[in-house]
């Protein structure tokens, strides 16, 4: 039964998901930062606006001349304002005079706007009033499928599309005009009875003039009415009479500026103040919508526009051009506007209230979210006069601009994150797949080293073993394992021949010892030969012996307790010994004054040093100098025992301390070596923990072993 492997996410995907999350870290902080960057725009917009509506007010303050009052009262009425114009308008039936004020055109009805080609919108119409020296202009815009003039030999003034007055004299009593025309141009205006049918007099009324074009979708009307033929109330009203069938000519619909329900059935005039006008006009500034209203909620003044210039043309210059901007903009935008909806406030007031509160004497400042215009911001601060409230001045202004602001820094932090993204992707992809494949490739030569049989193939890896990084140290130590579990190898293998030569010479003078004993007679020939088979058995018996230690050194050194010895005082003695066996060398030591303590076992260093001695005797010359010199380098001891004499070669420097390697070429002495007696060495210097070197001398000829030991500390003694 084959075992289950367990496969998880390659290195590549490990590292592009935990980078891949980094990146999107750091966006999302700038998106938190352009949240609250956005924040502090707006309330310093809203901050800028209050403190411009408080110094326009500053300048109304104490004018009550400014606000006089209305004989009646506008609640209940529909408010037509009459805005004040700088030119009299040429009564020509065009819009070219109405330029700075047609923006303020209220429609009536059903249309959506002045362009529609909805059939059903037909008979809807836009009126927008102007005031100068006396006289009230009106251009009204119908928007009919079909126009019906009046015909000359009808009396009825209700049979085709008119225009219907409604207002209150000089003396309280309610008048009604009827404005038709027979063909396009001039008009013709004719006061009438209740039913709007007759004129009264059978005359027109000249102080009406007016003229009628026809237009693209249906027509404009533009007339004048004196403003004191409407009386001290002002009440006003006007509607728009289809009709469609020049046959029948009955009407199809009436459109009126009269309320409905149970109010008043009058409009009323309201005039904006001109010297009020006059103030405010050189404070505005694109962008922003000033109003000035009085106590009753009615505009006096009014200069501005929500939107600037500015904003239109950044608004399409986005959209032109098709160039690499363009195009990541059009496949970003859907991503722009999700992010944007996060972004989008949800405070949402009244400007009635904001100037409500205002009126009340507390300045105002709020936001609220427009269907058309979007989000604005409403400022109101009141004008005073000697504790009294005149009016206040509202201030209003969009957010596009920081809207603007806050989409282009979110493109330029989109467009990084996902360039960066992209980017640091391909650099992890690659960077993964280098890293892989370096893997794959160390992972193949490692696993190739050894074969089915289990035996190794190679000493040492060549994939990144030149490479400075952790995946070279991998490679180097691997290597390095490699390297001893060869020599091992090699250990055993040579073992069986080491031991057939070695046991064979003993075996061979033991066979040749008992064939002689055999034939020999006399007793001192068998003596001789019998001694002679006894040397060969111990000889034997002593290569069994020397292998057992060997191979038991490490466990018998377990059980051996380290004690703090003066390392000093035990080579002293260890020195005077040599000199009384070894008459044949001359033996020096050397050693600081102090004593040297060392956590060791005694008796396993003299063995350590009965290695080197063997060895340095082996290899020096009769009459030549051993020399020991101990010292005590920062918290080590270091003893160094120099011979004169040949070296090791080199290609053993580095093996000479692994067991069965010798550096004997030949057996001069007919002495038993197996190469153990410096592995031996190692063995006791790593239990005590310290380390074995060697190098050789070229000045004279000769050999340097240096053993490290780790120094007791002072207070172990």
């Amino acid at each position: 039964m084959g075992t289950l492997t367990y496969k998880g996410p390659k290195l590549g995907t490990k590292l592009f998901i935990l980078t891949s999350f980094i990146l999107v870290v750091i966006p999302w902080f700038s998106y938190l930062y352009l949240s609250e960057m956005e924040e502090i725009l707006i309330d310093s917009q809203a901050n800028a606006q209050l403190l411009t509506a408080e110094g326009i007010s500053t300048l109304l303050n104490g004018r009550s001349d400014l606000f006089d009052e209305l004989p009646i009262s506008p609640e209940g009425y529909e408010k037509l304002y009459a805005h004040p114009l700088e030119q009299p308008i040429r009564i020509d039936g065009k819009n070219s005079d109405w330029e700075d004020v047609l923006d303020f055109n209220v429609g009536f009805g059903q249309a959506p706007s002045l362009n529609t080609n909805d059939a059903e919108a037909f008979n809807q119409f836009y009126l927008v009033l102007g005031e100068h020296k006396g006289q009230v202009y009106a251009l009204v815009q119908v928007l009919d499928d079909q126009m019906i003039y009046r015909d000359n030999d009808i009396l009825r003034l209700d049979l085709s599309d008119h225009i219907r007055v409604t207002y209150t004299d000089q003396a309280g009593q309610t008048q009604q005009l009827v404005i038709t025309a027979t063909e396009e141009g001039i008009t013709t205006a004719y006061r009438v009875d209740r039913n709007w049918r007759y004129a009264l007099d059978g005359e027109a009324d000249n102080r009406v003039p007016g003229v009628l074009l026809k237009t693209e979708n249906g027509y404009a009307l533009e007339f004048r009415i004196p403003l004191d033929l409407l009386g001290p109330t002002r009440n006003f009203g006007l509607a728009v009479v289809d009709v469609d069938n020049d046959s029948t000519r009955a009407i199809e619909s009436i459109t009126g500026t009269l309320p409905s329900g149970e109010r008043e059935a009058f409009g009323l005039v309201l005039l904006k103040t001109p010297e009020v006008l006059r103030i405010i006009e050189g404070l505005g500034y694109s962008g922003a919508n000033i109003q000035v209203i009085d106590s009753q909620s009615r505009i006096r003044a009014e200069v501005g526009s929500y939107y600037s210039d500015d904003v239109t043309q950044d608004k399409g210059s986005v959209r032109a051009g098709f160039g690499l901007t363009a195009i990541s903009a059009w496949l970003l935008d859907p991503f722009y506007t999700l992010v944007e909806q996060t972004l989008n406030t949800t405070r949402i007031g009244q400007e009635a209230n904001i100037i409500t509160a205002a009126l009340a004497g507390e300045p105002t400042v709020a936001y609220f979210i427009s269907p058309m215009d979007g989000e604005i911001i409403v400022a109101a601060h009141p004008i005073i006069d000697e504790g009294a409230i005149l009016g206040v001045v509202v201030l209003k202004q969009t957010t596009d601009r920081i809207l603007n602001l806050r989409r282009d820094a979110l493109k330029r932090i989109v467009n990084f994150s996902v360039i960066s993204v992209i980017m640091f992707a391909g650099i992890i992809l690659l960077f993964s797949a280098r890293l892989a494949r370096r893997i794959r490739r160390l992972g193949n030569e490692a696993t190739g080293v050894i074969d089915r049989h289990g035996r190794l193939t190679s000493s040492r890896l060549t994939s990144e073993t030149d490479s400075g990084d952790e995946l070279g140290d991998l490679a180097r130590g691997i290597s390095n394992m490699l390297t001893r579990l060869h020599q091992h190898n090699q250990f055993l293998e040579n073992m069986p021949r080491t031991l057939r030569h070695e046991i064979n010479n003993p075996l061979n003078t033991l066979s040749t010892s008992l064939d002689n004993l055999a034939t020999e007679q006399t007793s001192e020939g068998r003596q001789k030969y019998l001694d002679s088979a006894r040397r060969g058995l111990n000889r034997i018996g002593l290569i069994v012996q020397n292998l057992a230690d060997a191979a038991n050194l490490e466990e018998a050194l377990i059980g051996d307790d380290l004690e703090c010895i003066d390392l000093k005082l035990l080579l002293q003695s260890y020195v005077s010994n040599c000199k009384m066996l070894q008459p044949g060398r001359v033996f020096t030591f050397s050693a600081p004054e102090e004593p040297l303590f060392a956590w060791i076992c005694d008796y396993r260093i003299e063995q350590l040093l009965d290695k080197l001695i063997d060895n340095a005797l082996d290899f020096s010359e009769v009459g030549s100098t051993i020399c020991f010199d101990l010292k005590a380098v920062g918290t080590d001891l270091s003893l160094d025992i120099t011979n004169v004499g040949p070296g090791i070669p080199e290609n053993l420097l580095t093996s000479i301390f692994d067991s069965m390697v010798t550096a004997r070429a030949n057996n001069p002495d007919n002495r038993l070596h197996f190469g153990i007696g410096l592995y031996v060495v190692r063995v006791i210097a790593d239990y005590h923990g310290g380390s074995v070197h060697i190098n050789n001398l070229t000045d004279p000829s000769g050999v340097r072993v240096g053993v490290t030991l780790p120094k007791a500390a002072p207070d172990a003694t």
